[in-house]
């Protein structure tokens, strides 16, 4: 099969979400939706590019598997939907595979995406925050999950403002849109191996900081306590915002 649909598919698929398959493995390694010929656009991304160096992991995973000489598996999950259907189906299935290399949750997943039942409750009878302090706000839904900590989730690496950071007194961890951790920021740098040992590699761009829990009046302020619908912004990619800085 080449990698393009005809006219006649394409305007009968409408918007769809699709998956793509490593066939050495049989795992999902990416949720995307699209319209057209959206689901083969990774592949021939991959061809296009030069370095490898350059690449993103999902490019990287193409490319290791066109070396290894296999094809990678495009599945059409869902087709005939609107585009905010399409929107809903997609955050579905990132959440339901985690192991896929998206860099972005789906839309709305902060506030509707995958959740324990006790964490549905909490979600919609925790208190809001009252934000009394110069604050960043970090969003670690997916990296608290990969990490031995809340700290260890936030601290590091984050396209930010340093000078706005640097004037916050509290930085809090958020997940779900509910606030899982406090700290104070002693210092910010650029997130490299040199400030951040044990890091893999250099993250141009980003930030994190060395710090540690805020003291026990401003945790007891904040921890548990949801996030007021006012600051919450639908659709957005950046887990970094700021409060009264």
């Amino acid at each position: 099969m080449k990698n393009q649909f005809s006219p006649h598919v394409i305007q009968r698929l409408q918007h769809y979400v699709y998956r793509l398959i490593d066939p050495r493995t049989g795992q999902t390694f990416y949720v995307g939706r699209g319209v057209g010929n959206r689901v083969f656009a990774h592949v021939n991304d991959e061809l296009k590019a030069a370095e490898a160096d350059d690449l993103s992991e999902k490019l990287r995973l193409i490319r290791e598997i066109r070396i290894d000489g296999f094809e990678v598996g495009h599945v059409i999950h869902r087709h005939g939907l609107s585009e905010d259907q399409a929107s809903e189906v997609e955050a579905a299935l990132i959440d339901a595979y985690p192991e896929a290399a998206n860099q972005v949750a789906g839309e709305e997943s902060d506030e509707r995406g995958l959740m324990h039942a006790r964490q549905v409750v909490e979600e919609y009878e925790a208190p809001d925050a009252v934000f009394r302090h110069r604050a960043v706000l970090i969003t670690v839904n997916r990296t608290v999950t990969e990490r031995e900590s809340v700290y260890a989730a936030v601290h590091y690496a984050w396209k930010l403002d340093p000078q706005r950071a640097q004037k916050a007194e509290v930085v809090l961890a958020l997940q779900r849109g509910m606030i899982v951790g406090a700290y104070v920021a002693e210092r910010w740098m650029p997130a490299t191996v040199q400030n951040f040992p044990g890091t893999l590699e250099d993250r141009p761009g980003r930030w994190g900081f060395i710090g540690r829990e805020a003291p026990p009046a401003i945790r007891d302020h904040y921890l548990r306590r949801r996030l007021p619908d006012t600051l919450r912004r639908r659709g957005a990619a950046n887990p970094v915002r700021y409060v009264n800085v």
